[in-house]
């Protein structure tokens, strides 16, 4: 049999090249309900792919749109990080003033600790003195 090197019988032509074994041949008359179906199926192939790009073009355009919502975000995120970025800087700058300020502060701390400590020490040794004036006019 020719089959084996692709060569086949069509049933009214003979043998062809076509490894289909459709019993379509043009121009024959055919079958009018295989014709009607054959239209029916092309038909509801047709509107499954104009469905299914339909899909895909939704789905781009919701793709679309949420790429324009994150760009709004970045962009109000982006001018937010900026303002506070300013106003960091601004506020490094007001410590910097404040410093030496802040340093005479802890300078008058450090001062009001030693004069407290000097307090203590009088207040110690004029409770001494004073027990020891009251020692000798006893024994007087």
């Amino acid at each position: 049999m020719e089959e084996e090197y692709g060569v086949t019988d069509s049933p009214r032509k003979g043998p062809t090249l076509s490894t289909s074994t459709s019993s379509f041949e043009p121009f024959d008359a055919h079958d009018p309900n295989l014709s009607r179906l054959a239209t029916k199926m092309f038909q509801k192939t047709g509107e499954y792919i104009t469905h299914e790009l339909a899909s895909t073009v939704d789905d781009y355009k919701l793709i679309e749109n949420m790429n324009r919502a994150m760009m709004s975000k970045v962009a109000d995120m982006r001018q937010m990080s900026q303002s506070i970025a300013t106003k960091n800087t601004e506020l490094n700058q007001k410590y910097e003033d404040l410093k030496p300020l802040l340093q005479r502060i802890d300078d008058i701390e450090s001062t009001v600790d030693k004069l407290e400590a000097a307090a203590y020490q009088l207040d110690s040794y004029s409770i001494r003195l004073e027990n020891k004036f009251k020692s000798l006019k006893t024994k007087q």
